[in-house]
């Protein structure tokens, strides 16, 4: 496996999410520096909850860059999130970042949760 594969991008972010995670890193300085990390855990109105928190990159993770904002993905959240995009949105009614994911079969209302 070549090690462009090896990184190859999971999710990809918007220049608009990308923007919103530089302005965080600007303005968090404990988190200048790491890549957004997207991941599904369990839980959530339909099995399966987004979640995303600054971290460092693991030896095993997949990366991307988007804007010039990094983002990565565990081997195991890979299997859900393959081809999501990572949206920002500034709304006055449910703002914040929004995940596209074409393998979810059924999203919640909330849009955070989602069955594979």
């Amino acid at each position: 496996m070549s090690e462009a594969i090896a990184t190859e991008a999971v999710v990809s972010l918007t220049e608009s999410a990308a923007a919103q995670v530089r302005a965080i890193h600007a303005n968090q300085p404990e988190n200048a520096g790491k890549p957004l990390r997207v991941f599904v855990e369990g839980g959530g109105c339909s099995g399966l909850q987004y979640s995303m928190v600054f971290d460092e990159k693991r030896e095993d993770d997949l990366a991307g860059e988007f804007f010039g904002a990094s983002v990565v993905v565990d081997p195991f959240s890979a299997n859900y999130l393959r081809g999501a995009i990572v949206d920002y949105i500034e709304s006055l009614t449910g703002g914040g970042f929004k995940i596209h994911n074409p393998n979810a079969r059924q999203s919640c209302g909330c849009g955070k949760s989602f069955e594979a």
